[in-house]
């Protein structure tokens, strides 16, 4: 284990998880009996090929979707004690997401986007603390743009300005270079990580990209919506 990761607590625990949906076939297992702990600061990949579970259980995590077994503990809070206005309060408060599709809202420019999630937690100073970040992404100069105007790397860093801008417990990222070039994606990821080890965030990723995994603390491998295999990353 690494230095930054000795004497933490647990920030997300996953136990016993199992998702089902009806479909026409009948009964769908998408996820079954997934446990794992992951400790604060730490950087986890979540593997597997398509269809083997990743993103459910990335909501899951967040709270975005309940398990059909199982609970989850986001940040010392069982997810399933908590109605859907609780789980919502508890993502404002403690969880940030980065997806390949941005989620920016189009009609705010750049800063309005990263002010967003400040605003909803309450800061006066949004605005400022803002700014501060979308410097930190290298946008000083494109704060005032809107979504339409930005390239693809420029929307990700906003994306990714926004999710750290309340300094959440766990950031969420699922396939955040899928939409980019190989350049950018690798540029968007160095930043990623910068912001990580530079906070106490923890940073939990879904994606195929095998290097990008490679980089994390933790490989967490799904197959068939089953845990096959949970790998510390050597170095």
């Amino acid at each position: 284990m690494s230095d930054k990761l000795l004497n933490r607590v647990n920030i997300l625990e996953a136990h016993e998880l199992g998702k089902q949906v009806s479909s026409p076939e009948g009964v769908l297992t998408i996820l079954s009996e997934v446990s794992f702990e992951i400790c604060q600061g730490e950087s986890v990949a979540v593997v597997g090929p398509s269809g083997s579970g990743k993103s459910t259980l990335l909501a899951l995590l967040a709270g975005l979707d309940l398990p059909t077994t199982g609970h989850v503990v986001l940040n010392a809070t069982n997810l399933s004690d908590l109605d859907e206005d609780g789980r919502a309060q508890l993502r404002a408060k403690s969880v940030g997401f980065v997806f390949q599709s941005f989620h920016l809202v189009p009609s705010l420019n750049a800063l309005e986007n990263v002010m967003l999630p400040l605003e909803l937690a309450g800061h006066s100073d949004a605005r400022k603390l803002a700014r501060e970040i979308i410097r930190k992404v290298d946008l000083n100069q494109r704060w005032s743009h809107y979504p339409a105007q930005l390239s693809g790397g420029e929307k990700q860093r906003v994306a990714i300005a926004r999710a750290f801008a309340t300094e959440p417990a766990v950031l969420f990222a699922d396939e955040p270079t899928g939409n980019l070039d190989s350049l950018t994606g690798s540029n968007i990821m160095e930043l990623m990580f910068e912001l990580n080890q530079n906070s106490s965030t923890t940073l939990v990723l879904v994606t195929h990209d095998k290097r990008l995994a490679e980089r994390c603390d933790r490989i967490i491998t799904l197959d068939v919506g089953k845990l096959v295999n949970d790998q510390r990353v050597a170095g």
